[in-house]
């Protein structure tokens, strides 16, 4: 199929990215949620992973000064454990120095086992706890920070994440 490329999200690619939604959330996000997300150019990037015209994954960043907050990583359900989350997180780590931002932070499931540990590849550490933050289910959310990623170590702990996927035959690519 070829090598995942992470592209911006445009209004076309709303569609697949609203299946992706429904699928992995209890209270998705709305349409109208992702345009007015996506207007806010200056303080917003929000992408998509693709392969060739197939979308496999979204996420999105909120800057303010040098904080950002990822608003929202997701990846189709037959695309996980494949390295899309990887590389749309080292992505928006690499957008957010460019914009920048010094620290990240982001919610995740307190039951999310697999996101935290990803996360924590990334160097996020747990701060906090928000409890029945998802009021569709009552589960809390962690609160997660990474500091420092305009640092050369944190650039350099990027560029050894991307180079530790390893491609499904040739599929997904850094």
């Amino acid at each position: 199929m070829g090598a995942m490329r992470v592209r911006p999200m445009q209004r076309k690619h709303l569609r697949t990215v609203l299946r992706i939604e429904q699928d992995a959330y209890p209270r998705p996000w709305s349409a109208t949620l992702f345009l007015s997300e996506l207007s806010q150019r200056s303080t917003r990037r929000y992408t998509v992973g693709a392969i060739g015209p197939l979308i496999v994954g979204y996420s999105g960043l909120m800057v303010v000064g040098e904080e950002g907050h990822v608003n929202t990583l997701t990846v189709d359900a037959a695309w996980r454990r494949r390295g899309v989350a990887t590389l749309l997180l080292a992505d928006l780590a690499r957008a957010a120095v460019a914009r920048g931002v010094r620290h990240l932070t982001l919610e995740v499931r307190a039951g999310n086992s697999g996101a935290q540990a990803l996360y924590h590849k990334f160097g996020f550490a747990p701060v906090g706890l928000r409890r029945n933050y998802y009021a569709e289910t009552g589960e809390d959310a962690i609160v997660m920070w990474v500091h420092d990623i305009d640092a050369h170590s944190y650039l350099e702990r990027l560029a050894k994440l991307l180079e530790s996927l390893e491609p499904e035959k040739g599929t997904l690519q850094p």
